[in-house]
């Protein structure tokens, strides 16, 4: 039976729910659907490097053979032979990260909701970088952080801001490859310098990294991880080396933070899907990474380039962007005067998208910033879109 004319409910939401705000990226994708946009705003790896078939055929062999179990519950940190291959991976440089170390997460994003729900308090001080990613201030602010913005140059975290400013501090976020928006790379030296900064303030060191992978040339960076496996949080995902849409990601840390994420995880969603572990396991068991990933990094070389050499044909003197040498994105900071969200709402008449740069900021955002990423536009779109660009931001001068 439906009741007749019920009284409408005034929601009451939490003081937490008030505070949500959506994401910019993902409120700019909902314009960038359209066809004719040439979009540079999402951070979504080309679906040109996905291995579909590979993923098929893994999914059918873990249906046919381990069917009920894949479909079945699992447990909250994750299925072991994925986790017994990660830690075998991650053991390198004279460290030894063991299976108990790792909890799977569904997509890196979960992590660090789980991080900022047992390590942050409303008013705790949380350290990032300048400008940070966006998904990570999202889903700290939920706890209500208080925010210490670490100084940044053209190399990327300056370690000794982290030594004047974290005193206290419940951890220290970073991405120290190809960071998302800025695409810098944080150099040995750097990395070697915060980790011993961190150790000594007693800061837990958060080091996110879903592009470490996706170098152009050479061989990455060690991982902070391997240099203090007491004291680094290592968060992995394999949305950027196989596929996002099966949400699938890991962090790495002390035993005792992990069981107390595994707690934290319960609470949310259980566990992890079965079936998506078991099905990336038996894609990846056999060294398939090490001959995908070089496709990868090759793809995104050519695409990085083409857009490198069009903003070098397009853009006007005063403007500047960062030159990466792996990952999905490069950051542009244009002169003092111009602001590129007001450049976005003309750019979008055009058909062309970005992501405004204010909202990668903790704390007072540079409003003459933008991250475009190059990897899912094809050359010629590229070319296209950034002419457009180059004219909107001559008018502006």
């Amino acid at each position: 039976m439906k009741l007749e004319n019920p009284t409408p409910i005034e929601w009451k939401f939490s003081e937490r729910a008030e505070q949500l705000q959506s994401s910019a990226i993902r409120e700019i994708l909902k314009v960038t659907m359209r066809p004719e946009v040439i979009s540079f705003a999402g951070g979504l790896p080309s679906p040109e490097t996905f291995p579909v078939e590979r993923m098929q055929a893994a999914f059918d062999k873990v249906l046919s053979q381990q069917g009920k179990s894949a479909l079945q519950y699992g447990p909250t940190d994750g299925y072991a032979p994925l986790r017994e291959y990660l830690a075998d991976s991650l053991s390198v440089n004279g460290s030894q990260i063991l299976p108990e170390q790792i909890l799977m997460v569904s997509g890196s994003q979960q992590g660090l909701d789980l991080l900022g729900k047992v390590l942050v308090d409303e008013g705790s001080k949380v350290l990032v970088e300048t400008p940070s990613y966006l998904g990570a201030l999202q889903a700290f602010s939920v706890y209500q952080p208080k925010f210490e913005s670490v100084d940044t140059d053209e190399h990327g975290l300056i370690p000794a801001s982290v030594a004047a400013k974290g005193e206290g501090a419940r951890l220290m976020y970073a991405l120290p490859n190809f960071q998302n928006p800025t695409g810098r790379t944080l150099p040995m030296e750097r990395r070697v310098e915060l980790v011993e900064t961190c150790a000594r303030m007693g800061i837990p060191l958060v080091e996110d990294n879903p592009y470490g992978d996706l170098c152009y040339t050479g061989e990455p960076l060690p991982k902070m991880l391997n240099m203090n496996p007491a004291g680094v949080i290592y968060m992995g995902s394999f949305s950027k080396v196989l596929t996002p849409g099966i949400r699938l990601g890991y962090v790495v840390g002390p035993a005792t933070l992990i069981r107390k994420l595994e707690q934290a995880k319960q609470a949310a969603d259980l566990h992890t899907a079965q079936l998506t572990q078991m099905v990336v396991y038996e894609v990846i068991k056999d060294g398939f990474l090490g001959q995908h990933i070089p496709t990868i990094r090759t793809f995104y070389a050519k695409q990085c380039q083409v857009m490198l050499d069009a903003m070098s044909q397009y853009f006007p003197q005063g403007v500047e962007w960062t030159r990466p040498e792996g990952g999905m994105f490069i950051w542009v900071t244009l002169p003092r005067h111009i602001d590129s969200n007001q450049l976005l709402a003309e750019a979008i008449q055009q058909n062309v998208a970005f992501v405004p740069g204010a909202p990668f900021y903790a704390n007072n955002p540079e409003t003459n910033t933008l991250r475009l990423s190059f990897v899912t536009v094809s050359p010629e779109r590229i070319h296209e879109g950034i002419k457009k660009l180059g004219t909107l931001i001559r008018s502006k001068l």
